[in-house]
């Protein structure tokens, strides 16, 4: 169980700078699995994530913290939450390296993912006619009927071998890619987050972000013509709650 333990320090700098460093210490000296976080480096608060074996252990952790045992750490801290897990279920085209999510859900079933196939060919429209084949992994949640769908459109479904990420490369790239830097980066607070945050994520990489394949273009945005720099200011403008920072040229 993944536990995130989310708190802050109340505004007393003199008893804070005392027992910061005994709460570095306790949380080091635990060793336990899948440990990160600390004081921030003004030491106004932090995350503290860790795995446990249920809330109980964790509660009884986080209570020996000496911030919260001397009353230093703030009204949030000491705050277990039971991390979720989330099935998010995307497509992205070879050619183009254009991704679509399709969907996000706590439950992936065989009627959920169908219904994705179905909202995929939609999506596609006209479009549909120039996919010839989808490659999938031998996961229990595509079912025979997501194939079928697919193959009513004129798609071919190629199975991938058992733990051979290789034979689909480039969206084992994107998967990666999201992680770094999204995923690793973010709490994510529920579903309806996490979809915001995707939503916003795939805009960028498909307007924004440039691929060494389509020779530094995106994949909805051509390459734009050369221009005189000296003409124009840089703007920096911040994407994915400031994770990604996108540069445009203002006149």
């Amino acid at each position: 169980m993944r536990i995130a333990y989310l708190y802050w320090m109340k505004h007393d700098p003199d008893r804070v700078r005392t027992v910061a460093p005994e709460h570095a210490a306790y949380w080091r000296n635990l060793g336990l699995p899948g440990y990160a976080g600390g004081p921030f480096a003004d030491r106004s608060g932090g995350l503290i994530t860790f795995d446990a074996d249920s809330l109980e252990q964790a509660a009884g952790i986080i209570a020996a913290d000496p911030l919260r045992a001397g009353g230093t750490a703030g009204e949030f801290g000491g705050e277990a939450v039971d991390a979720r897990i989330a099935y998010v279920l995307a497509v992205i085209d070879h050619a183009t390296r254009r991704i679509r999510i399709l969907g996000v859900t706590p439950h992936p079933t065989g009627e959920w993912t169908t219904q994705q196939a179905r909202n995929l060919l939609m999506d596609l429209g006209e479009q549909a006619d120039r996919v010839k084949f989808m490659i999938r992994d031998r996961g229990p949640n595509v079912t025979a009927a997501f194939d079928a769908v697919l193959a009513d459109a004129g798609i071919q479904t190629v199975l991938c071998n058992v733990q051979t990420p290789r034979m689909n490369a480039i969206t084992e790239r994107w998967i990666g890619g999201c992680r770094r830097e999204l995923l690793d980066r973010t709490l994510i607070w529920n579903q309806a987050h996490l979809q915001r945050l995707l939503r916003q994520y795939q805009a960028h990489h498909n307007q924004r972000r440039p691929h060494r394949c389509l020779h530094a273009a995106a994949p909805l945005k051509p390459l734009p013509q050369p221009v005189d720099l000296d003409q124009y200011r840089i703007r920096k403008h911040a994407r994915v709650c400031g994770t990604i920072n996108e540069y445009r040229l203002v006149a």
